[in-house]
């Protein structure tokens, strides 16, 4: 039987010596996503072998025996009038439940969710002005098709409504169906952009690239708000 720590300088005993405490990273997922995001947007600009895969890959999935119709159902799910509502809805409904619990701050993880979801506009707009890349044959324009825009409307839509959604739910088993729902109906929104011609692929990774950064960015807040809830004091 192993001797017992010796105390601190504060007579607390020590912490064991062979279990070093877990230092969390929480900027290495956004910094992983930023550097992907600059990787694939460096093929797309360069016209590099990605790209050149990219666009043989779109063009069997174009040709895929996929009816259109389904393809089409599953494009509109990125649609602003479908997935604004959406997490709006959400939002509104933890909000009511954080305020009724007595959350400290209960609106801001609501509020971080919209204002990721603005922000998606704000970041797409620019990054296909310059990079202008042409889309598929049989789309309308010469370019401006790289980020996709329904595809990271989507993504921050779905997405956010479910990281708010997360913290109702107690079992494991309901958040893990949460989580996997969500991630099949952002693959869904885009194969249909994909299939339907609307974008390359490359266009749908680089922008589930950027919703991961606003994500990450919500999280970060959610979980300063859960901090600053821990060290306020109760009565």
């Amino acid at each position: 039987m192993s001797a017992p720590e010796a105390p601190d300088s504060r007579g607390m005993p020590a912490a064991p010596r062979g279990r070093p405490p877990v230092r969390r990273r929480p900027l290495l997922p956004l910094s992983l996503c930023v550097l992907l995001f600059a990787l694939l947007t460096w093929q797309v600009v360069a016209e590099g072998p990605l790209r050149r895969a990219d666009e043989r890959a779109g063009r069997a999935l174009t040709g895929s025996r996929l009816p259109d119709r389904a393809a089409e159902f599953l494009a509109d799910l990125g649609n602003i009038t479908v997935a604004v509502p959406v997490l709006v809805a959400v939002a509104a409904y933890t909000a009511w439940r954080a305020r009724q619990s007595g959350t400290y701050r209960w609106w801001l993880p609501a509020v971080a969710a919209l204002v990721a979801l603005a922000a998606v506009p704000a970041l797409v707009a620019p990054l296909k002005a310059l990079i202008d890349r042409p889309g598929p044959p049989g789309t309308a324009g010469d370019g401006g098709f790289y980020p996709s825009g329904h595809a990271a409307t989507a993504a921050v839509a779905y997405g956010a409504a479910t990281l708010l959604l997360l913290p109702l739910l107690r079992g494991a088993y309901g958040r893990r169906e949460l989580v996997i729902g969500c991630c099949l109906l952002n693959m869904a929104v885009g194969f249909g952009l994909v299939r339907r011609g609307y974008h390359w692929p490359l266009d749908v990774v680089a922008s589930w690239c950027l919703a991961a950064v606003l994500l990450q960015a919500m999280l970060l807040i959610s979980r300063s708000t859960r901090r600053s809830s821990s060290r306020t004091p109760r009565c």
